[in-house]
């Protein structure tokens, strides 16, 4: 089946990500600048995904339609990048479902 492999990091940290697409077989991912911004402290999932503080922070967001296996790979590989990086920012990364496609 297939999935969206969406992966958001800061952008010095693209040529890694890209690197991590290529080992887990996904050749082909587009990217989007944002900006993720982090006000007060809500009690909801998203509380971890930027930095604490408000700052504002420049990201990037990379996606693919890929395989369930390129996808769980990258999950893998993003798993053991975040263990190895420095800081209060890491890789965060999530697979969904594509139920249909034209």
């Amino acid at each position: 089946m297939m999935k969206l492999f969406v992966v958001t990091s800061l952008k010095e940290y693209l040529g890694d990500i890209s690197k991590i697409f290529n080992q887990a077989n996904i050749r082909v991912f587009s990217t989007v600048d944002i900006i993720g911004y982090k006000q007060g402290t809500p009690n909801n999932l998203l509380d971890d995904w930027f930095a604490s503080g408000e700052e504002d922070v420049d990201s990037m967001m990379i996606f693919s339609f890929t395989s369930e296996e390129g996808a769980d790979h990258g999950m893998e590989l993003i798993i053991g990048y975040n263990k190895r990086i420095k800081g209060n920012f890491p890789v965060r990364a999530f697979v969904l479902p594509v139920e249909k496609s034209v």
